[in-house]
């Protein structure tokens, strides 16, 4: 059987590759413990994401972390089971799933806030709904305008 062009393009659509979804999901940082364990541990997903065509934001804190993560819907799916997979006791919850037009990030991004005033403050003034950085108490619209702050320069005091 002869297959033509139209049809293999048909075949990839099939399972969603034509379209782009952004997932936000948050999680407790209880794993990686060490400055190392987490340098290996986000080299290991950037190499991954860049692999799998997938670009994403990460936030981390020594307590919690948040990740947006946007590609193909197979290719976030794929991610999502692999992080379930591979760090169960991460336990994700995800807070937003969206279709979107555009890839956001550029490539594989992270922000480790410290213990700095500067991050202190607009991480728990502008977002956080409690005296410590805990992305559990935010609502999905201040997770997002979290990290647009972060990662595109927004003023932090957007809410």
């Amino acid at each position: 059987m002869h297959t033509t062009a139209g049809q293999i393009s048909e075949n990839r659509k099939r399972h969603g590759e034509h379209l782009l979804i952004s997932l936000t999901y948050i999680g407790k940082n209880i794993e990686l413990k060490t400055g190392i364990e987490l340098t290996r541990a986000l080299e290991q997903w950037r190499r991954y994401f860049e692999e799998s065509g997938l670009v994403a934001a990460l936030v981390i804190n020594d307590g919690y972390f948040v990740q947006n993560i946007q590609g193909s819907r197979p290719a976030v799916n794929a991610a999502l089971t692999k992080i379930i997979d591979e760090h169960f006791k991460i336990i994700p919850n995800v807070v937003k799933v969206e279709e979107i037009g555009a890839l956001r990030w550029d490539g594989f991004v992270t922000k480790h806030l410290t213990e700095s005033a500067e991050d202190e403050e607009y991480a728990l003034k502008s977002f956080s709904a409690g005296f410590d950085f805990n992305p559990y108490l935010m609502k999905s619209t201040q997770i997002e305008s979290f990290l647009t702050a972060i990662f595109e320069g927004a003023d932090y005091n957007e809410s």
